[in-house]
Formats: structure tokens, C-alpha cells, sequence
């Protein structure tokens, strides 16, 4: 279950964005949920009324409007950073997170724009399967996560219609797909070859990916209407 939600100054979609998180609120019922801005992302909680836990960045692409509502806050705790640092300001917050315990984190406006950040975004999850933490990006049309090997998705819980794979890192040996449109069994994924695993589909109740060895990256994503 998600326990803290980064919001990333990327490209994000205000109503979805919201929507999100009162959900994961209401699944966390009476358990805490923590939140976090990553520099710009602090426009979104000004924009909505919510109020971050903490707040990082070097907060050069922030708004003046984001400024002054940042300092309105009493409890908001804000860590400052230096333009010149060795990671950005999402990968800082992700950190951050991590040392406060988080084990299952959710960034929201980690994806569209400039694709050297969303690329550096998709590393991230690398990053937490490093430390033994599930790390997840989403935004209207996608969710994007790294899956371990013996994951169940349940039809009727998915995001998205579809369902696609890719290796990360190298090959995935042994890949299985049960109850997809398009089963596989022990297939070596290589990127090269990553067109077959694109745009398929949960066909039953429930769905299984099992593999041997490798890091497989899940992308389930939907059409807008």
C-alpha cells in the first residue's frame, strides 16, 4: 500500500493528480498518508489546498505564487538545496522519503516535458529496488513500475486496458505471462525484441508474470477519451 506521495514538478494533470490521492487516502483509511513537493511540484498544493509534509528543492523553477504559499505553512518542513547538486530534485525528495521510512512511494508529475528528466525519473525506480522500496510514477494515462517476478494483477483492479513490459538493465531470462491475451512461457525479453510484450491485455481474473532472472519494468496505461 502506498505510504508517501511525491509530487514532481513535471508536466501534471491537476484533477487526476488529486483524485489519486484521495483515493490512496481512503484505502490508507485511518493510517497517515505522507506527501512531499519536489521544488515546482509545490505549485500543485497551492493550487489544490493541500499541504505537503515537507518540501524539497533549490526551488529556482518554483513559482513566486508557490514561494509565498510555501512560507505560509507552519508545520511544512523544507529542506533547501543547491542548484549545483548530483541528482534532481525528484531523486533528492525520493531520498529524503526513504530516510523518513517510506516503503512504497507513489510520484505524480514525473513524466511528459523534457525526456532527460522522465528518463532520470525512470531510473529512480532502479533506485528503490536497490534500497527495498517500490517505487511507482503516474500520471492520467500511465502507471509505471518495476514488478517483481510472482506479481498477481487482478483484472478489475488494474489501471489501465492495457498491460506492457519492458528489461531494464539487460534481459529478463524465463519470462511467463498467464491469463494475458498474449501468453508467454519462458521467454528471454531483450530490449531489441521488446515490441512483443507492448499493448497486452489481462484476459482473466487474475494475472500472473513470473521470471527466472533480470529486472522487468511495467507500464500499464490507458487511451483517453
Amino acid at each position: 500500500m502506498i505510504d508517501t506521495v511525491i509530487v514532481s514538478g513535471g508536466m501534471i494533470q491537476k484533477d487526476f493528480a488529486l483524485d489519486f490521492i484521495n483515493k490512496i487516502k481512503e484505502e490508507r483509511k485511518e493510517k497517515s498518508l505522507f506527501l512531499m513537493a519536489a521544488d515546482r511540484g509545490m505549485d500543485f498544493f497551492r493550487e489544490t489546498g493541500l499541504v505537503p509534509d515537507l518540501v524539497d528543492g533549490d526551488f529556482d523553477s518554483m513559482s513566486r505564487e508557490g514561494k509565498t504559499y510555501l512560507e505560509s505553512l507552519a508545520d511544512t518542513r523544507i529542506v533547501q538545496l543547491v542548484p549545483e547538486k548530483d541528482d534532481t530534485d525528484t531523486q533528492s525528495a525520493v531520498n529524503l522519503a526513504i530516510k523518513e521510512g517510506a516503503k512504497n512511494i507513489l510520484i505524480l508529475g514525473a513524466t511528459g516535458g523534457r525526456l532527460d528528466h522522465f528518463l532520470g525519473n525512470l531510473g529512480i525506480l532502479t533506485l528503490g529496488k536497490l534500497k527495498g522500496v517500490q517505487i511507482a510514477l503516474a500520471d492520467e494515462q500511465n502507471y509505471i513500475c518495476l514488478v517483481p517476478s510472482g506479481k498477481l494483477l487482478q483484472r478489475e483492479k488494474q489501471f489501465g486496458k492495457y498491460v506492457s513490459f519492458f528489461p531494464v538493465g539487460g534481459q529478463v531470462e524465463g519470462l511467463t505471462l498467464k491469463g494475458f491475451k498474449y501468453p508467454l512461457n519462458e521467454y528471454c525479453l531483450r530490449i531489441e525484441d521488446c515490441g512483443l510484450t507492448v499493448s497486452n491485455e489481462i484476459s482473466e481474473e487474475q494475472a500472473e508474470i513470473i521470471y527466472e532472472k533480470g529486472s522487468l519494468m511495467m507500464i500499464m496505461s490507458r487511451d483517453l477519451k
